[in-house]
């Protein structure tokens, strides 16, 4: 899948346990807008009951060569539906209950044409969690500008 945005909030707050890959309903439009890149996922989320599943608040500004009358009453961050399988779906409503995750939405992208949205099995990090990683990954880039220093001298 070609990422055309990153929820890199979601990597950042949540530990993902499992991924998916979903279509997304859209219009016309919303597709041309997505695949210029025109679409935001900060603050989206994934709400799963059994039998459907629907994207919210993810943003899609109208595609700027759109018609502006088709675009009457046109709302940025309506709900748009995933297309699962009945399968993934309850498989996704099985485990959120069994662990007690969320399901948050990590990329949208292109896929043979197709717009895909990746969806995760997400739970919460604490706050102690997130200060290690912060911690660890500047400790990662420490020793490796040491290293670039260090060559870089003989």
């Amino acid at each position: 899948m070609k990422v055309i945005s990153k929820n890199k909030k979601a990597f950042f707050d949540y530990e993902i346990i499992e991924k998916f890959v979903a279509g997304v309903v859209l219009q016309g439009h919303e597709v041309k807008s997505i695949k210029a890149g025109h679409v935001s996922l900060d603050g989206a989320y994934v709400f799963v009951k059994p039998g459907e599943a629907i994207l919210r608040n993810a943003i899609v500004p109208p595609w700027t060569h759109a018609n502006r009358t088709s675009l009457a009453g046109y709302e940025p961050a309506r709900d748009r539906g995933l297309l699962l399988t009945k399968k993934q779906i309850n498989l996704i409503v099985g485990k959120r209950k069994e662990i007690r995750a969320i399901v948050v939405p990590l990329a949208i992208g292109t896929e043979k044409n197709l717009v895909k949205l990746e969806i995760g099995l997400a739970r919460p990090l604490r706050k102690y969690d997130k200060k290690n990683r912060r911690k660890e990954r500047d400790e990662k880039l420490a020793v490796q500008r040491k290293k670039k220093t260090v060559e870089t001298r003989w």
